[in-house]
């Protein structure tokens, strides 16, 4: 089995230079700043390197957020702001709005905007791996792991630091709960798919591959209905790629559920699920055809020609008839006229999010350093000389499928 996944843009931000004129007061709080402008330069220069791995990432990420922080936590020993938090501004667009930044003088708000942008580089990652024509038992694992890190960090930021935000996200921005519920349900379905695809390539039980395929198409369900009340223009394409996943893994349910009644020789029962399973296959068909037409944020692909979404189709195709087969030989079963209730719990195989904290603060973030930063030193200045920073767009890889994408696990 295959797997094809819908990425939205990575957000892009105006350089931040951290020269603070006067402020840091001593060569350690230089360095801070110093090393803030580096290390920030080096995450942001990883989104787009596609050598980049989760490690990689991950060292990129601690380094950067644990200086950040000394600009976020009390270092005081009060319970008072960091007197650094609001020193400068920072620009992020959104993954769903062009290139329109917002712009917030909170060092919080570059915490989440940059995390935020992590999460999308590992699911960017899984579905770049996934794509690969031979994906390996252990490539898979790693998209397993990376979408669920993606959730994780999703989560963590929804949770505890947007809240924490002294200007609310605007509607439609990345930090808004819808959004970001879109963002925590997709990493997760996602990830499921790579257990239904295990469980398929290992011949695993048709009621657990059923049962996992009837749970995944109700994340995407739950997902497209998340977006339901933003703005069309830039959310149409976003809610065409859950619809017809979810109709897609609606056939696999259906199919596999069928599988199961054939199993208990109920082949009436059999043909009317696999007969479902073909008016769900045929559905998320149409919205193959309409996700390529649709505009919006996102790569435009191919869905329906691809190996993943054929290979379903002659499994319904081939299970219909083997059913009806059996029923003209042996079974002469009704066939019922409506189609089985699936009420399909899955005990094993669901994705949770992996939990993700923040990097302690760096040891270069002490108070004794805190303490040389003088804000009453260098503020006019820095007034006196206004410089808007433009947004450029990020240059993302152009990283499509490769030609067959099959994705079997070994």
């Amino acid at each position: 089995m295959a797997h094809w996944f819908h990425r939205n843009p990575l957000k892009a931000t105006a350089p931040v230079s951290f020269n603070f004129y006067g402020v840091a007061g001593s060569p350690s709080a230089n360095k801070i700043c110093n090393d803030l402008r580096t290390n920030r330069a080096r995450l942001l220069e990883m989104f787009t390197d596609v050598t980049c791995n989760p490690e990689i990432m991950k060292n990129a990420t601690d380094a950067y957020f644990g200086l950040l922080q000394g600009f976020i936590l009390s270092l005081d020993g009060t319970t008072q702001e960091n007197k650094m938090r609001f020193i400068q501004n920072f620009k992020w667009t959104d993954t769903l709005q062009g290139n329109t930044p917002s712009a917030q003088q909170d060092a919080v708000f570059e915490l989440v905007s940059m995390a935020f942008n992590v999460a999308v580089w590992y699911t960017k990652f899984a579905s770049r791996l996934a794509g690969k024509e031979n994906i390996s038992e252990t490539e898979a694992k790693d998209v397993h792991r990376s979408l669920k890190v993606a959730a994780g960090i999703f989560k963590n930021l929804k949770e505890l630091h947007i809240p924490r935000l002294i200007t609310p996200a605007e509607k439609g921005r990345d930090l808004e709960p819808r959004v970001i519920d879109a963002y925590i349900i997709q990493s997760q379905a996602e990830a499921q798919e790579v257990t239904i695809a295990r469980a398929i390539e290992l011949k695993h039980n048709a009621t657990i591959v059923a049962a996992l395929s009837f749970e995944t198409a109700n994340f995407y369900q739950k997902a497209d209905h998340t977006l339901n009340t933003l703005d069309p223009e830039c959310s149409s394409k976003w809610r065409k790629y859950f619809q017809l996943k979810q109709h897609f893994y609606m056939a696999y349910a259906y199919c596999y559920h069928g599988q199961t009644l054939l199993a208990g020789d109920k082949c009436g029962e059999a043909i009317r699920s696999l007969q479902e399973a073909e008016k769900c296959y045929s559905r998320a068909e149409a919205l193959c055809k309409e996700y390529r037409q649709t505009k919006g944020p996102g790569s435009t692909a191919k869905p329906s020609e691809q190996l993943f979404f054929l290979k379903l189709g002659g499994l319904i195709k081939n299970t219909l008839e083997k059913c009806e087969r059996e029923n003209g030989f042996i079974y002469f079963h009704k066939i019922p006229a409506e189609a089985p209730q699936l009420e399909l719990k899955a005990s094993y195989g669901l994705a949770e999010p992996i939990s993700f904290e923040m990097p302690p603060l760096s040891e270069q973030c002490s108070a004794e350093v805190y303490a040389t930063f003088d804000l009453t030193k260098g503020a006019k200045n820095d007034k006196a000389k206004p410089k808007e920073e433009e947004v450029k767009p990020v240059k993302e890889p152009d990283l499509k499928p490769e030609k067959d994408t099959g994705c079997t696990i070994s």
